[in-house]
């Protein structure tokens, strides 16, 4: 087995963390993981150009698995199986969590946005899952505790 750990996650300053009751195994949070990869969803957010003014947003998940604890590899439908093979049922999994924004202009033109990076520490012992998330890059138009939510979300729709 593999260890799936980011050797950079930070242990001391950890700005998000929450626990849920889990009833299942890290294999299926692998899988419920993997299937965000490529979502995205409409929020809105402070304008890039003009101060004060919101804008409607685009934002697109991209989702990667902690390798080697020195990297990260994609992690989507492809790829799953093959990471899910090198998985204990308990235990921990580092996550690296990227959302890209995007808006439309006034001529409908996609426009991007500076994206932010995200690391989520998945720690599963005896039912008890905990989650923690630290922004490490970007203007965290999103927060810490909003990338939590949308895991948990994801794992009850497919629970």
């Amino acid at each position: 087995m593999r260890k799936r750990v980011y050797h950079r996650f930070p242990h001391r300053e950890v700005q998000f963390e929450q626990k849920h009751r889990y009833y299942s195994d890290l294999p299926f949070f692998v899988k419920v993981m993997a299937g965000m990869d490529g979502k995205f969803g409409m929020f809105v957010t402070e304008s890039t150009t003009k101060k004060g003014h919101r804008i409607q947003a685009k934002r697109e998940i991209g989702v990667e698995v902690a390798m080697n604890s020195m990297d990260f590899a994609p992690l989507n439908y492809e790829t799953v199986d093959s990471v899910i093979d090198t998985i204990e049922p308990e235990g921990i999994i580092d996550f690296r969590m990227t959302l890209a924004y995007s808006y439309l202009d006034g001529k409908y033109n996609r426009v991007p946005i500076r994206g932010d990076v995200y690391l989520v520490r998945a720690i599963l012992e005896s039912e008890v899952l905990t989650l923690r998330v630290n922004h490490i890059d970007g203007q965290e138009r999103t927060e810490c505790g909003r990338v939590a939510d949308t895991i948990i979300d994801e794992l009850r729709r497919g629970a």
